[in-house]
């Protein structure tokens, strides 16, 4: 324990070391930047996976209820009204228009796979093919899971609160714990499956809850600011929403590669808490 606990400032700035070396600040920027500019094509192409199966009609509106709520941390009412109109407006769209909205989402997530490839120092790229397969399969299966993943979670809730009636106060803190546990998994399936080489669970589970409480902290710091200082409220009016929604992704952007960051600081072969270990073995010799 006490090796450990000397090991903690040299590893906190080699943390910091390897977040200043990959700008995790611009990167975080450019890649809301791609966001903004693939969310309604994102969000399109989601709507227009649902729409070719009627039956998950029901399916759709639970996730976009859940995606708005869970994930911004204010002005969602607003965001999901604009949000649904452009989406409505895109599905006016020709054959030719989707495709472009497709092509422009697969941007986005070929950008987010570069950055977390470049932050684990892999410049071993997969073949074309290979990618632009992966990708499609994100962007097609993507919300059929988080679908069935929002059914999953619903039924759990379902039964917590059954079992509240025997267990008093046992439901509020499963649906308190429910969103770090819904994060978590997240941040676990990003950090473990889009980097282009193995990424051993020891590593990427701690990465995944550091990302998770660090996300969860933030929504709650960034909605207590601007529900108590709505400075952009009074500056930019109406078009409020713009810059809150934008300060949010970049802000969400950086969560995500700082846990990226945590997860690799934890998996590389040779972590600083060896060079303490050698350090005390070499005193006590």
């Amino acid at each position: 324990m006490m090796i450990w606990l000397k090991s903690q400032p040299r590893w906190w700035r080699y943390f910091v070391t390897r977040c200043a070396e990959d700008n995790i600040t611009v990167n975080a920027g450019y890649l809301a930047y791609v966001t903004l500019l693939s969310l309604v094509p994102l969000i399109a192409v989601g709507v227009a996976i649902f729409s070719a199966f009627p039956g998950f009609e029901d399916t759709r509106v639970a996730i976009e209820e859940f995606l708005f709520t869970n994930l911004l941390p204010t002005s969602s009412d607003v965001l999901q009204e604009h949000i649904g109109a452009f989406t409505g407006n895109a599905n006016k769209m020709t054959a030719v228009g989707v495709s472009f909205l497709a092509v422009v989402a697969l941007f986005l997530i070929r950008n987010i796979d570069a950055t977390l490839n470049r932050i684990w120092r892999i410049k071993q790229k997969r073949p074309g093919i290979i990618s632009f397969a992966i990708y499609w399969m994100v962007l097609s299966l993507g919300p059929v899971l988080l679908g069935l993943s929002i059914g999953a979670t619903s039924y759990i809730v379902t039964l917590v609160s059954f079992a509240d009636e025997g267990i008093p106060g046992f439901s509020g803190f499963v649906l308190k714990t429910l969103p770090y546990v819904i994060s978590t998994v997240g941040f676990l399936m990003l950090y473990t499956l889009v980097p282009n080489t193995r990424v051993p669970l020891k590593a990427a589970l701690p990465g995944a809850v550091f990302a998770a409480l660090l996300f969860e902290l933030t929504k709650k710091a960034f909605a207590a600011y601007i529900s108590h200082f709505p400075s952009y409220e009074v500056i930019y009016g109406a078009l409020a929403t713009i810059p809150i929604l934008f300060v949010w992704v970049y802000l969400s952007w950086i969560v995500v590669l700082l846990g990226a960051e945590f997860t690799v600081c934890i998996s590389v072969s040779k972590p600083p808490i060896d060079d303490i270990v050698k350090e005390e073995v070499a005193n006590k010799e």
